[in-house]
């Protein structure tokens, strides 16, 4: 069965009001962040694979997303890039569509309405994107995450989990337009990104994953892993034993601090005429307390 570009394995999947969550890497998955919560996700709820691009030269260039070779059994397979599509179904609670892009090189959109015409023709309610992104924060505060949504629930829901505004300006991808369309094919909307200290650049970042999934949890009830929070833990000590040894590190964490406590205080002007809960939220931000 083939829906627009993908190709369907068995017949489609019959969903309960199922939600999409879905990421683009490598564009908007620093420190695998996406990749690594979705992984989870799946984990947890034995997501089954169903779909992926029939023939995805159409999209990629395969000089610059390499395909992989492997041995299995002392036989050579080829790994080729792909965007892959998975379900999984839960108990009395929405099904999941989990949607692993990536960033298409030529056809963007053609792409992008070729992803829309599969989470419609599996009825999703709600596309969640989800991303990672460096920036000028602190290692040392909770890591803010920005976003928005479209329809009235998902921005309840934003405002439940203090997710903040977005502010950012300059290249993007492609795929954001998925964002803006599916509204239009009767699909609220949520996106959120987590924000990574620029000078902690490591190639699994697990405190912005806990950072991640603790928001998923608020969404869907997620579990945070204690494996995980203690990798973020060690990550946060690791940062803070080589502050100890370079006087430059601890002045450009005391500028990011600076910076951070500076967007909040203009977050905050700008949420005026919004709930006092929100209002709430930033100022325990801007407080004391320290990322752990």
């Amino acid at each position: 069965m083939r829906i627009g570009a993908f190709t369907i394995d068995g017949p489609l999947p019959e969903l309960h009001q199922p939600h999409a969550i879905a990421m683009v890497g490598p564009w908007t998955d620093a420190g695998r962040v996406a990749t690594l919560a979705l992984e989870d996700i799946e984990r947890q709820f034995g997501a089954q694979e169903f779909a992926r691009i029939a023939n995805p030269g159409s999209f990629y260039d395969f000089t610059r997303y390499r395909p992989i070779a492997r041995l299995t059994d002392g036989t050579r397979e080829l790994s080729v890039p792909n965007t892959v599509v998975s379900f999984a179904r839960r108990t009395d609670d929405v099904d999941l569509v989990i949607v692993k892009m990536l960033e298409p090189h030529i056809c963007g959109e053609a792409y992008v309405e070729d992803v829309i015409s599969l989470l419609e023709a599996l009825g999703v309610r709600r596309y969640v994107w989800i991303g990672s992104m460096y920036d000028m924060v602190p290692h040392t505060r909770r890591l803010l995450v920005s976003g928005s949504a479209i329809g009235s629930a998902a921005q309840r829901d934003v405002l439940r989990l203090k997710i903040l505004p977005s502010d950012y300006e300059g290249p993007s991808s492609i795929t954001f337009q998925i964002v803006q369309k599916a509204p239009e094919r009767t699909m609220e909307v949520l996106w959120c990104i987590v924000h990574l200290p620029q000078y902690v650049q490591v190639d699994e970042d697990y405190v912005g994953k806990v950072r991640l999934m603790e928001l998923l949890q608020g969404l869907y009830g997620f579990s945070v892993e204690d494996a995980d929070r203690e990798r973020a833990r060690d990550q946060i000590e690791t940062i803070d034993e080589a502050m100890h040894g370079s006087v430059e590190l601890v002045s450009v964490v005391s500028q990011f601090e600076r910076h951070y406590q500076s967007r909040l205080n203009k977050r905050r002007q700008g949420f005026t005429a919004l709930p006092r809960e929100v209002e709430d939220f930033l100022s325990e931000l801007g407080g004391d307390e320290e990322q752990g």
